[in-house]
């Protein structure tokens, strides 16, 4: 760009020289080389400085890898590439048999636990009778011992007699904690629950949920708005869980912004709402206007990691760039550009504003110059 500057000036000065018929001599030559030095460096050095210019700029969009979450034969993709889809509409499918007799049988398992609560009700209550029985049990027989005792004080019983009902009141009271231990081991296994339900329905529930969840996952969906591009799957392939080995890429449908690394030096001339032009190698003599978003506010180059070594004066020697991201806001829909196209980026501060002008012409002159290319 600078050179298109240096161009424009001796162009000038020839034309300058013609039309006024100034002579080339030791006098007329020498001036104009100091001037145009001076003019167009101080010229450069404030247009540089005020109104930075990249070359290394370019869009960026995020793609997700598409990994399906179980295992299986792909048995349809239906997807069109290259072509805009919504949010869950179907990018292929995977063989559901083994999961779908999967969630059959949880159901299964589901209506059995729910008769075995029932029979797990049943079993308390009946517990419940047999503890009742077991205490009418015990206070007979612990009536018919004092009975016995009192007569045997009387000499109406024997000795043995009294024992012989010490002993079937003995075994009642026994009867009675067996029974009270079995009423207290349903009841446990009745009211064992987790989140208000039963322990035993809700881990059937919990595996069926588990087994609902894997059959949805046969059928695999667009996470948003946006479209696929070299689609290269194809019913009868494997598809399995591995994160790297993606079976396609998802690009999102989002705001499309740019990213130009700019010089260091230029740092403080870089602002949000500042104004831009973009020009696109694939748009020759084309200019669009765009502003800025933000200055990222690291330096890739300069980032370090935890690591088992210490890192030299080498890394210094690394000096990036500032990213900045910008938009256009003019409407480029029209000429149906590929995400990532390459710019070329120029800024203009709220210094020197004048001086603006010239970055302009230079920025679309160098517009029409994407015209002059060579394949190598």
């Amino acid at each position: 760009m600078d050179l298109l500057l240096i161009l424009s000036y001796v162009a000038l000065c020839v034309a300058i020289f013609k039309i006024f018929k100034i002579p080339l001599n030791k006098w007329t030559v020498p001036t104009a080389a100091l001037g145009g030095i001076l003019l167009i460096g101080t010229l450069i050095l404030l247009m540089n400085y005020n109104h930075p210019h990249t070359n290394l700029g370019g869009q960026f969009f995020v793609t997700t890898p598409i990994v399906p979450v179980v295992t299986g034969k792909v048995t349809e993709v239906p997807v069109t590439p290259n072509t805009l889809i919504h949010k869950g509409d179907i990018l292929f499918k995977i063989d559901a048999t083994t999961y779908q007799a999967e969630v059959n049988l949880q159901r299964a398992a589901l209506a059995e636990a729910k008769q075995n609560v029932l029979g797990l009700e049943a079993s308390f209550k009946a517990a419940q009778a047999t503890t009742a029985k077991a205490i009418a049990e015990r206070d007979r027989t612990y009536e018919q011992f004092k009975r016995y005792e009192k007569g045997f004080k009387r000499g109406a019983f024997t000795a043995a007699e009294v024992d012989n009902r010490r002993q079937f009141f003995l075994s009642a009271e026994a009867t009675l904690d067996a029974a009270r231990a079995e009423e207290r081991r349903a009841k446990l296994a009745y009211e064992s629950e987790i989140m208000g339900e039963n322990t035993s329905i809700a881990k059937v529930r919990a595996q069926l949920i588990q087994a609902e969840f894997n059959l949805a996952e046969t059928v695999v969906r667009a996470p948003t708005d946006g479209y696929v591009t070299q689609v290269a799957l194809r019913p009868g392939m494997m598809a399995v869980p591995l994160p790297l080995r993606p079976v396609m890429t998802f690009i999102h449908k989002e705001d499309q912004y740019f990213v130009g690394a700019f010089r260091q030096n230029s740092l403080m001339r870089l602002r949000p709402g500042f104004k831009a032009d973009f020009i696109f190698r694939a748009l020759p003599g084309q200019t669009f206007q765009g502003e800025v978003v933000e200055v990222l506010p690291a330096i890739g180059e300069s980032q370090i990691q935890a690591s088992g070594v210490l890192y030299g004066s080498d890394r210094l020697l690394n000096q990036g760039r500032p990213l900045v991201k910008l938009i256009i806001t003019d409407d480029i829909s029209s000429y149906h550009l590929p995400q990532g196209a390459n710019v070329e980026i120029a800024v203009y501060s709220d210094s020197f504003e004048h001086v603006s002008i010239m970055r302009k012409v230079l920025i679309r002159m160098k517009s029409w110059q994407n015209y002059l290319f060579l394949d190598h």
